[in-house]
């Protein structure tokens, strides 16, 4: 079955995610806004303590309380918004719509109970089935994810499979109850290069058998390409650019996403040191008025400190936060100087 693109399956609209902590309000999610479509891929870029991760969560309301508390915005799933609903119908939309793929396999499954028990926990929470059939669901979920002797592993457990199996296994908890939207939190990282391309690849496979959207956080540009239809690159709590994946890597306009996939290096050049950032992101806790990026952008000026910049459109679907997109700027001498 090929993947279609469908219509907006979910949508976020102006969403802040704050932590209240003793030493002041830390603003981890700070106005995000996106959307992704059914059969779509959107991938989720940045630096660690961007937000990628309290995106994620808060998208499932499952930010870490009383600390963490979405102040404001719309997660709108289906047409609904999430956030209107009581902790009781969350339960009811977690994993039968929407799912969370975690980023260590390690931490995210039980050590004390089997592979079979915990997929069927999470089975039996939307299907009343008896036991058998449960046990017949969880060993098919094996299955789909391309877990040899599924109905062998399916009594093994969590320390008895390798780390990219484990990973499997954390993916067919996501998939056990048929969601429209995954939410993939760096499911690749701890696995080495020929497993993480199979993992993909069979994310590719289940996302063409089921046409569910997914959102997928991630350092690694690679990935990006391969798995992704279009891009968001958070800064400091907020997505600073998004487009096309093709718009953002031949034509990317935000300084910092310049910078990032100037960092990736290249087999085709033969250099003495890899590219870095210079300075660090600024403290989430007390940001600057301006653009968050001022401090270490070549082409900061005094308008970029005072002020943040409002979103510029490129073309249909590449937007960008940044002040050196206005026509005025680019008339500026300064920035033929620069440029």
């Amino acid at each position: 079955m090929a993947r279609q693109i469908g219509d907006v399956i979910l949508e976020v609209d102006d969403l802040h995610t704050y932590c209240f902590t003793r030493w002041g309000v830390v603003k981890a999610v700070d106005g995000v806004s996106f959307s992704v479509r059914e059969g779509e891929t959107l991938g989720i870029v940045g630096e660690s303590g961007c937000g990628k991760t309290m995106t994620a969560l808060s998208l499932l309301r499952l930010q870490p309380r009383p600390v963490a508390r979405i102040v404001q915005g719309v997660i709108r799933l289906q047409g609904e918004n999430l956030l209107e609903k009581t902790e009781r119908e969350m339960r009811a939309v977690r994993g039968r719509r929407i799912s969370m793929i975690l980023q260590d396999p390690q931490t995210s499954l039980n050590p004390v109970f089997t592979i079979g028990n915990q997929l069927i926990e999470a089975i039996k929470t939307h299907h009343a089935d008896g036991r058998r059939s449960l046990v017949r669901r969880a060993v098919e979920r094996l299955r789909q994810v391309r877990v040899a002797a599924a109905e062998r592993r399916v009594r093994d457990y969590p320390h008895q499979m390798s780390g990219g199996m484990k990973q499997r296994v954390v993916g067919a908890i996501a998939i056990s109850c048929e969601p429209r939207v995954i939410i993939a939190d760096e499911p690749t990282t701890a696995l080495d290069v020929t497993i993480q391309a199979q993992y993909l690849r069979l994310l590719r496979d289940l996302q063409e058998q089921t046409n569910l959207a997914i959102i997928f956080i991630t350092h690694d540009f690679g990935v990006v390409a391969k798995m992704c239809d279009r891009v968001a690159v958070m800064y400091a709590g907020r997505i600073i650019e998004q487009g096309p994946v093709r718009d953002i890597f031949n034509h990317p306009a935000h300084p910092y996403t310049q910078a990032l996939l100037h960092s990736v290096p290249s087999m085709d050049e033969d250099i003495e040191r890899l590219y870095s950032i210079e300075g660090q992101p600024p403290a989430l806790w007390d940001l600057p008025p301006g653009c968050r990026f001022a401090a270490r952008c070549p082409h900061a000026e005094d308008r970029c400190r005072e002020g943040y910049p409002p979103v510029f459109s490129l073309n249909d679907g590449h937007t960008a936060h940044c002040w050196k997109l206005s026509p005025e700027w680019q008339t500026s001498p300064s920035f033929a100087l620069k440029a």
